[in-house]
């Protein structure tokens, strides 16, 4: 994927971000303002009110790794859910431990052996030298409006809008993202509040007035509509 891909030809599923799956490794999370934005949202919104019940206790996990986490992104862009949870499971036997350090120490004929294409083992090279020589200000992210760290992970090479927007979801579980360039929550808003018809940037937008400030949340809802399977990044 080029630098600045908004992530809309990723799609192999109803859910792109079913692009980056779950695995075995560190303990799931749940934000803890999970529980008040369901009550905002079920109170605001008609689809919301319908939705949320039907999921029961699922809910926005993560497994707290940046690094990781951007590293799958990067790996399953572009094929199928099944290939790139091959991919990566190939790819993270490689390195001694998933490091940024250990990565940049991977011989790239191992990495294409992997399945990796050229231009991933650019990309996930690119994104290990931007985690290890200190171009990201990882300790400072919690303190950073999402613009601010969007603007930081869009100058890797191979991460766009979509990919960053993804990553303050799943990773920084940030309340009130709204990632219009996710054809999974643009198809969910059509089907669920539109009978099906088309929806335009800005219907979307319309409809997600009354989600804020836990866009996120909503969005999360709009995907397991879709795809009932909770997916952690």
């Amino acid at each position: 994927m080029p630098p600045g891909h908004t992530g809309r030809a990723v799609v192999a599923s109803k859910n792109v971000a079913t692009e980056v799956l779950a695995s075995s490794g560190p303990a799931l999370a749940t934000p803890d303002y999970w529980a008040e934005a369901c009550k905002h949202l079920m109170k605001k919104d008609r689809v919301m009110k319908r939705l949320i019940p039907q999921f029961g206790d699922a809910a926005l996990q993560t497994r707290g790794d940046a690094f990781t986490t951007l590293a799958r992104s990067i790996v399953g862009q572009q094929i199928s859910v099944k290939a790139a949870q091959t991919v990566w499971e190939r790819f993270a036997a490689l390195p001694r431990s998933m490091k940024p350090g250990h990565v940049l120490k991977l011989k790239i004929d191992d990495m294409r052996a992997a399945g990796l294409s050229a231009r991933k083992v650019d990309y996930l090279v690119d994104l290990a030298l931007h985690f290890e020589g200190g171009k990201l200000h990882v300790k400072d992210w919690a303190a950073m409006d999402d613009e601010a760290i969007i603007a930081e992970l869009v100058a890797i090479r191979g991460i766009g809008r979509w990919t960053a927007e993804m990553f303050l979801i799943f990773y920084l579980m940030r309340p009130n993202v709204l990632p219009l360039d996710d054809v999974g929550l643009i198809n969910g808003i059509s089907q669920n509040y539109f009978s099906g018809d088309p929806v335009s940037r800005s219907d979307a937008r319309e409809v997600a007035e009354a989600w804020k400030p836990w866009c996120s949340v909503a969005t999360w809802y709009i995907w397991r509509s879709l795809d009932p399977l909770p997916v952690a990044y």
